[in-house]
């Protein structure tokens, strides 16, 4: 027998004694809440991007016959495939020759292949965007940059993927956004792809070496210095509304990647989504991944910051994680900022492409394991029952299917009051309870 199917089975012959403890534990009825936000967005994305990119400082700068490495994360980016198309094909027309690099990091587990199958499960492929994906491990150091980290000065080596820099030009395709573990006026973006992400596992390491404390200030000493040495020619960047949906595109030539990524991120924060809800007893999160969010379930929603670094977020007693994505391909980034989840989710992980991912950042509670309950029922009951809330009786809980899908999501009857008293939520539908098969897992 099997390890895992050893531990599958001890934990389910222990239902009985989590069923004494807490099997009467009821879970309240819910009903669906709708929450609304700003609904800026782009209604053709293709046409604002080819609009955006032949703009003054962008296509212009290419020359037939160039080589141009076109970067692409590892995120769940709104129309990943299409950006990516169309960049591709302007270049084409431009007389480029262009190449896809995966510019993610370590993610993929550090391997080559990993890093493809990420790109190729956003549906970023060959065919999908007219540009063969060149993939490799392989960095070279381009230069250095120097800080002040905790009254220590210190100095960080800058590394950068091997083929982007072999290419006659670069040029990115990102998304900008709040990050989830540090603040500063670069987050999440394009300056983030180029110190991390085209980094590859090795740069990864060597800006994480001193944890996310210094990484406000890092990120853009980073950033400027592969502008300074690499042949970045523009970036592609996009802005996500609360409903992933593009709400703006513009392509940014590498001269101005520096001053305009602070107020776009600005406007990332302005129209990103959240829960209205606060001070929960329990928050069901039935779906992460990668492809959600760095941490799995992006703490911007949830409250689970894996760092100080960040502030303070949704104030909730237990989280519960009910599965995990199959985009995430095993990495399980997330589960370990849950209170409970289930052996199934734990199953589902892939322990190297997780821990090489946590290793990498320095923050092992993201991949460290919850209590794990034989099922979805009993998971979510000893959430309930773990509450040391006032309001545990009568428990405030709210259910999202992940943290990219909050405009939807359903709230517990204790909840129903504050709601109706809310000009920005509405309450659809009748009241219900939660649905769960013969094996106790949650039903749609």
């Amino acid at each position: 027998m099997s390890d895992s199917r050893l531990f599958h089975e001890r934990i389910a012959e222990s239902r009985p004694a989590f069923e004494k403890m807490c099997g009467r534990t009821e879970i309240p009825l819910f009903r669906r809440a709708r929450q609304h936000f700003p609904r800026e967005r782009v209604a053709d994305v293709a046409r604002a991007a080819r609009e955006t990119l032949n703009g003054p400082g962008c296509l212009d700068r290419v020359e037939p016959g160039m080589r141009i490495a076109v970067c692409v994360g590892s995120r769940g980016i709104a129309d990943i495939p299409t950006l990516t198309a169309v960049t591709v094909a302007a270049l084409k027309e431009a007389g480029a020759v262009p190449f896809i690099v995966p510019a993610m990091g370590s993610h993929g587990g550090a391997t080559a292949e990993g890093q493809k199958d990420m790109l190729a499960g956003l549906g970023v492929t060959e065919a999908a965007c007219g540009a063969p994906v060149v993939s490799s491990m392989e960095v070279r150091r381009i230069g250095e940059v120097s800080l002040t980290i905790k009254e220590t000065p210190v100095t960080v080596p800058v590394y950068l993927d091997a083929n982007a820099l072999d290419a006659d030009g670069i040029v990115l395709v990102q998304r900008i956004k709040p990050h989830t573990a540090f603040r500063g006026p670069y987050e999440s973006g394009l300056c983030k792809m180029l110190a991390i992400g085209l980094g590859k596992h090795r740069g990864a390491m060597a800006y994480h070496r001193y944890g996310f404390g210094p990484f406000a200030e890092m990120v853009p000493l980073v950033a400027a210095e592969v502008l300074r040495k690499a042949p970045v020619l523009f970036g592609l960047s996009v802005v996500e509304n609360a409903f992933h949906e593009i709400a703006h595109v513009e392509a940014i030539p590498a001269a101005a990647i520096l001053s305009r990524e602070p107020p776009l991120l600005r406007k990332a924060f302005a129209l990103m989504g959240k829960i209205f809800f606060d001070h929960l007893d329990v928050l069901i999160v039935e779906e992460i991944g990668k492809n959600f969010s760095g941490d799995g379930m992006d703490p911007n929603i949830t409250g689970t910051y894996p760092t100080p670094y960040a502030g303070k977020g949704l104030d909730v007693e237990s989280r519960v994680v009910l599965r995990l994505s199959k985009e995430t391909h095993g990495n399980s980034i997330g589960l370990g900022m849950a209170d409970f989840s289930t052996v199934r989710t734990f199953l589902q992980a892939e322990p190297i492409a997780t821990y090489t991912n946590s290793m990498t950042s320095r923050v092992s509670g993201v991949a460290k394991i919850p209590l794990l309950m034989p099922d979805d029922e009993m998971a979510i009951k000893a959430a309930i029952y773990k509450s040391t809330s006032p309001t545990a009786d009568h428990p405030r809980i709210v259910k999202i299917r992940n943290t990219e899908e909050v405009e939807s999501v359903e709230i517990s009857e204790a909840l129903w009051p504050e709601a109706e008293a809310r000009a920005d939520v509405t309450l659809e539908g009748e009241p219900f309870a939660l649905r769960f098969g013969a094996d106790r897992m949650l039903l749609p």
